[in-house]
C-alpha cells in the first residue's frame, strides 16, 4: 500500500469545501476529485463554490464518469447522503482505498465498515472548527483538527497510511489513545450544542451566555455521559465540562451546523443525536428527559418547513 496521492471528497458542506481546499492547495488540481453526480457537478462548474471569500478551483467530477480507486475518500455529506453516497462512490473504492468519514456522531463507521472492509475504516472526529456555509459561501476562522484512530484490535496499516498524509501536508490532526471513547465524547458534545442552538435558534453566542440555551446543552450532554456509561464508554462531568470551555472558545457570531440546518430550513441531523441516545437510553432504563423533549421540539420544527 503506497502513499496517498489520490483524493475523493464527496459532500461541499463547510468541512468538505475546508477540506477540498486545503488538499487541493497541497496536492494539486488534477489530484483531487471533488465528486457528485452529474447534474450537482455541473452546478458548481457554474455557480462555483466560494471558501472565505475566493472562488475555488475545484475539479469537479460526476462520480460515474470517474473510472479507477482513489487513495483516500473523504465522506463530508449529511448522514441522510451517507447511504447514496456510499453507492454513488462503491466503484471508487479500491483493496488500498483509505476511507475516512468527517459527520458527526458515532454511526459512520459503522455504515462504512458493513459497506467495505472494516479494516480500511478510519474512525475520525472533526473537532475545534468554527466554520460554516450559506449557499455556495463557506466561511472558516478556525480550522481545528480530525481526531484519528482505529479501534481495539484493528490492522493501523490505514491510519499510520493517513498520518503520513496529514503530516506531508501540514494538515492538523490528533491520535487519541481510545478512538471509540473520543467519539462518544465529541457525540456528547454535539447532543449538546447543536440540539440547543437549532431549539432555540442560536449562534455560540447565546451558548455562551447563562440562560435556558446554555442549560439545556449542559443538561442534555449529562445525559450523555449516563448512557455511555450504561454502554461501557467511561465519559465523565470532566468530559462534559472540557467540551463546554471548547464551545466558550469558538466563535460567537458562528453557529453549530444544526442551526444553521434550521436557517436554510433543511432536515438537521438530530437523528445522529438524540436519535441515537434517546433508544440507547431505554434500552437501559435510563431517563433522558432533556433529550426527549429535544427530539419532540425538532420532529416539530422540522414538520413545519
Amino acid at each position: 500500500m503506497g502513499p496517498i496521492k489520490k483524493v475523493g471528497i464527496i459532500g461541499l458542506g463547510a468541512l468538505g469545501v475546508m477540506y477540498a481546499d486545503m488538499f487541493t492547495r497541497a496536492l494539486g488540481k488534477d489530484q483531487v476529485l471533488v465528486l457528485a453526480d452529474a447534474a450537482r457537478a455541473a452546478r458548481y462548474r457554474d455557480s462555483g463554490v466560494f471558501f472565505n471569500g475566493s472562488r475555488c478551483d475545484f475539479d469537479y467530477q460526476d462520480a460515474a464518469a470517474v473510472k479507477g480507486p482513489v487513495d483516500l475518500l473523504l465522506f463530508a455529506v449529511k448522514f441522510g447522503g451517507l447511504e447514496d453516497a456510499v453507492a454513488t462512490c462503491r466503484h471508487l473504492v479500491g483493496p488500498d482505498t483509505t476511507l475516512l468519514s468527517v459527520l458527526n456522531g458515532i454511526r459512520s463507521e459503522q455504515i462504512l465498515s458493513a459497506a467495505f472492509r472494516p479494516e480500511q475504516v478510519v474512525w475520525c472526529v472533526a473537532q475545534k472548527m468554527s466554520a460554516q456555509k450559506q449557499g455556495n459561501y463557506a466561511t472558516c476562522t478556525q480550522t481545528g483538527e480530525l481526531a484519528i484512530g482505529v479501534p481495539a484490535g484493528q490492522d493501523a496499516a490505514h491510519l499510520r497510511r493517513l498520518a503520513a498524509f496529514f503530516d506531508l501536508i501540514g494538515a492538523a490532526y490528533a491520535l487519541p489513545a481510545d478512538i471509540r471513547l473520543h467519539k462518544w465524547s465529541k457525540l456528547l458534545c454535539n447532543t449538546g450544542c447543536n440540539q440547543a442552538a437549532l431549539v432555540y435558534q442560536c449562534g455560540f453566542r447565546g451558548l455562551q451566555q447563562p440562560g435556558p440555551a446554555r442549560d439545556t446543552m449542559i443538561a442534555a450532554m449529562r445525559e450523555v455521559v449516563a448512557v455511555a456509561n450504561a454502554e461501557g464508554v467511561g465519559l465523565t462531568e470532566q468530559d462534559v465540562q472540557d467540551w463546554v470551555a471548547v464551545i466558550d472558545g469558538l466563535d460567537p457570531d458562528f453557529a453549530p451546523s444544526m442551526r444553521q440546518d434550521g436557517i436554510a430550513h433543511r432536515r438537521s441531523e438530530v437523528e445522529l443525536f438524540a436519535g441515537t441516545i434517546c433508544p440507547l437510553a431505554r434500552k437501559h432504563g435510563i431517563p433522558v428527559p432533556v433529550n426527549d423533549r429535544l427530539y419532540e421540539d425538532i420532529q416539530k420544527m422540522e414538520a413545519a418547513y
